[in-house]
């Protein structure tokens, strides 16, 4: 079958379903006024993103691409990479040592605050990768079915957006700054599509594709427990922790019914 003719469509839908982030990432320029509820908040809100996506669609789609055995053990080994990459990391710029913050004015120069949404950043635009070699190659052979997927992704992208942008926002006060980040972890949706077109779409085969959704499952779900929740516990409001997981639970529930 002869796709040559949906190449540039199935790039534009990639591209329009990664920048989707965009929409999650101005969310920072509606807050006048931050207050410690907000990150509490918001920072449950991003682990109930990650955690969710990572057990409801990554590590299913992994197990049934390429079996059990292989699927769990590429999502332990996906913990141990990020394991240890915080484990090298010294410990006073580790988020595991830090002091109880009561202060909005300590969380805008929080460098633990910071790393922690880089490292969130880092995580998404690790897991839209992927995302963008399955949104461009489904529209390039059909592309109906490459646009639902691809609005379906566009929409669960706007709260990842969100889960980079407000911690970043909270560590440094600037709104441009947390904007930027959360803009280019979407980014890696269509520089994924375009690397496949070059060069890994000829080679790359459904069980790698399913591997690396585990492994990367397994780097979101070590951030989500080691960093986002801790932290969020850190500025109090335990109940707007708990509100905060559910509600991006909930959120990404319905992005994925889409489906």
């Amino acid at each position: 079958m002869d796709v040559s003719g949906n190449v540039g469509l199935a790039l534009l839908l990639t591209a329009l379903a990664g920048l989707s982030t965009g929409i999650g990432s101005a969310v920072a320029y509606f807050i006048k006024k931050p207050k410690m509820i907000y990150l509490s908040v918001t920072l449950g809100f991003s682990a109930g993103v990650m955690i969710y996506i990572s057990f409801v669609e990554l590590l299913p789609k992994a197990l049934n691409g390429v079996g059990e055995i292989l699927g769990v053990t590429t999502f332990f080994i996906g913990i141990i990479f990020i394991g240890v990459i915080d484990m090298v990391i010294p410990k006073e710029k580790n988020p595991h040592h830090y002091k109880e913050l009561s202060d909005i004015s300590e969380v805008k120069v929080d460098k633990n605050l910071m790393r922690m949404g880089l490292f969130t950043a880092l995580a998404i635009g690790i897991h839209n990768f992927p995302e963008g070699l399955a949104t461009f190659g489904t529209a390039l052979s059909d592309v109906k079915l490459g646009a639902i997927i691809a609005l379906a992704i566009a929409i669960h992208n706007i709260p990842e957006g969100i889960s980079v942008s407000i911690p970043i926002f909270y560590a440094t006060g600037n709104k441009n700054k947390a904007f930027i980040y959360s803009f280019l972890s979407g980014i890696a949706e269509p520089v994924g599509a375009v690397i496949g077109f070059l060069i890994l779409l000829p080679f790359l085969s459904e069980g790698v594709l399913a591997s690396l959704l585990a492994f990367i499952a397994g780097i979101m779900v070590y951030i989500s427990l080691d960093e986002l929740l801790p932290m969020a516990h850190r500025y109090g409001h335990g109940h707007m922790v708990i509100i905060g997981i559910v509600l991006g639970m909930f959120i990404m529930a319905l992005s994925l019914l889409m489906l």
